[in-house]
């Protein structure tokens, strides 16, 4: 199993992810050009994927879901509460292939098996997802709302992951948004922070071989300070890294 992130950050969302027998876009956030090329760039084609997989009905992960559809002949996978929502403030445009999902219900891809994990974030119906292909096990955990009850048990499963590591407490609090902003982000629907984060991986990550640091905010965080705290508290035996707001990642493999 291979992945990548495309882009990750509330300017848009898009992650790859390669099994033997299957290829999958998970959220579209990102424009379809952006998407073909940056998969060129490792060698993959984007009309090959078997599937664009929607995770919530927020601009920077559904916005250009109808555009990978219309110009790549993509399936959307996505809940009907996360489509209906999206339409009320994005233009989706046509699409002809629409797949729903539950949330908590598994996809099947061949041999390949995405597993949907309902979360708290403020979406109209959010998941994260594990992909599965045999003994391999990859989490894309971002807008996670906060450490509920079974995201625990669900990095403790994985081989690799992306996960949420969105905002440093004191550049939230030092920082220029509202006070109504700040509270919506560190409260129970909105993100987890850097020491959320760590700490997460800490308690669970120790059978890791990779971690992608994903979501990171523009204004509230840097990469360096989320890698930092993460090598300060997780005392992790894996590479880590930091996905960008405007480039690929390097592949990851399992």
């Amino acid at each position: 199993m291979i992945a990548l992130s495309l882009q990750s950050g509330s300017n848009g969302n898009c992650i790859y992810v390669e099994t033997s027998d299957a290829r999958l876009l998970f959220d579209a956030g990102i424009s379809g050009i952006q998407a073909e090329r940056r998969l060129a760039a490792h060698g993959r084609d984007i009309r090959r994927v078997d599937a664009v997989i929607i995770s919530h009905d927020h601009f920077d992960h559904v916005r250009c879901a109808g555009i990978f559809h219309r110009k790549y002949g993509l399936p959307i996978y996505i809940s009907r509460s996360t489509l209906q929502a999206a339409e009320e403030y994005c233009c989706l445009g046509p699409i002809r292939d629409i797949r729903f999902f539950r949330s908590g219900s598994a996809l099947q891809f061949g041999r390949t098996t995405v597993e949907t994990v309902a979360t708290p974030h403020d979406a109209a119906d959010g998941v994260a997802f594990v992909v599965a292909a045999g003994k391999a096990r990859v989490g894309i955990l971002t807008d996670l709302g906060h450490v509920f009850r079974d995201l625990p048990g669900v990095v403790c499963s994985l081989g690799g992951v992306f996960i949420e590591s969105n905002y440093d407490p004191e550049m939230l609090a030092s920082g220029p948004y509202p006070p109504s902003l700040q509270e919506r982000i560190r409260g129970p629907h909105g993100h987890l922070s850097n020491i959320e984060s760590a700490e997460l991986l800490r308690a669970c990550g120790h059978q890791l071989e990779w971690a992608c640091l994903a979501h990171l905010s523009e204004q509230n965080n840097r990469p360096a300070l989320a890698l930092h705290t993460h090598r300060s508290i997780a005392n992790a035996g894996y590479p880590l890294y930091a996905a960008s707001r405007y480039e690929p990642t390097g592949v990851f493999k399992l």
